[in-house]
């Protein structure tokens, strides 16, 4: 039997490391092999030591081609942290054509001329991603090319990132034997994931909380118009939990998924539960803890993530005002009760987003991102005829520029 398209979608995070080969036949797609490992090397999203990163992804490349049976060449990579950050800019041109009618060509020389911003000299424009066109004053215009006009202008948001932790990544991917199909941030892989062109289209936000970072991706009218990662994460849960209650991390974090909630139910035959003395053993001590003592502990911790997003919303006047509403996704997502909290606190429809669309894959919203970057692939195929496969490290100035080309495609 021929087998179909096969992409590897590669998830360097903070706490873990995922790769998801998956094949593409006819309209579906399907797990050849899913494997993860704890990651080392990184620092709140970002990799900060190459070389153990290095030497991790290429232990678990080991156990996924043994695991579906292909030799691994290429992978789609996301990029993560807090370094990762979006700002408004503009650009205006006149129109080259004698007759007036806008080409392409004028569309990429207004998006080129919004990148000529100051920015911090360690920092690069990663990609430009387009808010309204702007024709003679006629503005909302989103596909400008065909139509006539004398002057042309964009506004637009940069996503921007730090020199040196994009080297980081690809100097570990790189060090593993591995190519690099593409890089994607990390929140626009979860959303493509999660978010349907509908939600997209209408307005809608998803919330991507991680082991050390939470990122916010909000779109309408089927564009990214925001973008933003914070320092917070469930990691931050668990360190409160290992604080509050006295006793190891390792611990804390089993707690946390077996008991741990971000609201107290206050009636009916739960209350007496909330009162009740749960017992954990770490094999030499005995701890001792009421439910209400480990949710006095989360939701703090979970309200002041929630309070972060509400406030970026507000920022850029989304807050309430979003049809389709928050996906939440991302381990952290996987708290008991935290679609409830941030119904409450955002005020806004809230659901839990698990990736659809890969057969045999775990419905685990904690997959969001390895999946989207799977998922996301399809719009590759032209751009990976351009040569940029197989880069060696001396190669990497030359085509750092054309990654930045590539993040287009995440544009609906």
């Amino acid at each position: 039997m021929s087998r179909g398209h096969i992409v590897t979608g590669l998830d360097i995070g903070t706490s873990t490391i995922k790769v998801l080969v998956a094949e593409k036949r006819a309209s579906e797609w399907e797990v050849l092999s899913y494997v993860k490992m704890p990651s080392f090397g990184l620092r709140r999203g970002a990799v900060v030591n190459p070389e153990e990163t290095a030497k991790n992804l290429q232990l678990l490349l080991d156990g996924v081609q043994k695991d579906c049976g292909q030799k691994i060449h290429s992978v789609l990579v996301n990029i993560g942290g807090s370094h990762l950050h979006v700002t408004p800019s503009d650009g205006l041109i006149s129109v080259s054509r004698a007759d007036h009618i806008i080409s392409e060509e004028d569309r990429d020389r207004v998006l080129q001329a919004t990148r000529a911003i100051n920015i911090p000299l360690n920092e690069e424009i990663l990609d430009v991603f387009p808010k309204e066109f702007i024709i003679d004053e006629e503005r909302g215009i989103k596909q400008p090319i065909g139509l006539t006009g004398v002057r042309l202008e964009a506004k637009v948001i940069l996503l921007c990132y730090f020199q040196s932790y994009f080297i980081n990544l690809t100097q570990a991917v790189l060090g593993a034997k591995l190519q690099i199909d593409d890089i994607v941030p990390s929140p626009l892989a979860a959303a493509e994931a999660v978010l349907t062109r509908e939600q997209k289209e209408i307005g809608a936000a998803v919330i991507d909380i991680g082991s050390a970072t939470t990122s916010l991706a909000v779109f309408e009218e089927g564009d990214l118009i925001h973008l933003a990662i914070f320092p917070l994460g469930s990691a931050n849960i668990t360190n409160d939990i290992a604080i509050g209650l006295r006793t190891d991390v390792s611990i804390a974090e089993d707690i946390k998924k077996q008991h741990g909630s971000c609201i107290l139910q206050k009636s009916g035959k739960e209350s007496g539960a909330t009162k009740k003395k749960l017992e954990v053993s770490d094999g030499a001590h005995s701890l001792s803890f009421t439910k209400k003592q480990l949710v006095g502990i989360i939701e703090p911790r979970v309200s002041e993530i929630l309070d972060l997003m509400q406030k970026e919303l507000k920022s850029i006047g989304r807050s309430e005002l979003l049809p389709g509403g928050i996906v939440l996704t991302g381990g952290g997502a996987k708290l008991p009760k935290i679609k409830d909290l941030a119904k409450q606190q955002l005020k806004l429809p809230v659901q839990i987003g698990i990736p659809k669309g890969i057969l045999g894959l775990e419905e685990d919203p904690a997959l969001a991102t390895v999946a989207g970057l799977v998922m996301g692939s399809a719009y590759f195929d032209d751009i990976h005829q351009e040569g940029v496969l197989g880069l060696s490290m001396e190669a990497l100035k030359g085509w750092l520029p054309k990654f930045r080309r590539m993040f287009r495609v995440f544009i609906p």
